[in-house]
């Protein structure tokens, strides 16, 4: 009986060890806690890790992207997002022309901008509530063309940091989500000229 005992032990500990949950700390402390996470949390940290194992690439699974529509130059898009962040009651604090290298294979980055935007309202709220949500301040969008003609423009996917952990107060909910429809609607806007 005590053999039965034993080798059932065992074989639960080398199946939760060939998991990965003894690893990646997803113990019975953490399994237990996950009921208390917001709703969107495991889907999103899934959809995140379903990226990265896709694409070996831990930043592009935290970023949405936008392809800019051919013709549309990055003076363009910087006209676009200048306006549109009124639009959306985002306050530009900063815009930076990174780089641009004339020369660039097709391959390689040409040309580099990246706008930082925030509603300071909501940023308020948010260093109230967690002054680790600084990290995610102010916002930014990169505008970033390759030698072949691409451009591209990338923001932070915000579905962790409002669904992430526990579930927000009715109120900051409804501010981040204004945010993120603001850092989602400005660069597929800009990326298509339309503002």
């Amino acid at each position: 009986m005590i053999k039965k005992i034993l080798g059932a032990a065992f074989a639960f500990a080398v199946i939760l060890t060939m998991s990965g949950c003894s690893t990646m700390h997803m113990g019975w402390t953490a399994v237990t806690k996950a009921h208390t996470l917001d709703d969107g949390a495991m889907p999103a940290y899934d959809a995140m890790f379903s990226k990265v194992t896709e694409f070996g690439d831990p930043a592009r699974a935290m970023m949405k992207e936008w392809k800019v529509q051919e013709g549309i130059s990055g003076d363009d898009v910087k006209e676009s997002i200048t306006v549109l962040a009124d639009e959306y009651n985002m306050r530009l604090t900063g815009y930076v022309k990174m780089y641009t290298k004339e020369d660039a294979k097709p391959d390689e980055v040409k040309e580099a901008r990246i706008w930082s935007l925030c509603n300071l309202t909501t940023a308020k709220v948010f260093l109230n509530y967690s002054r680790y949500y600084g990290g995610f301040m102010p916002c930014r969008i990169m505008y970033v063309q390759y030698g072949n003609g691409d451009a591209f423009l990338i923001s932070m996917d915000m579905t962790l940091a409002i669904h992430g952990g526990y579930t927000l107060p009715p109120e900051m909910l409804k501010m981040a989500t204004l945010v993120q429809n603001a850092m989602e609607g400005i660069p597929a806007r800009a990326a298509k000229g339309d503002f």
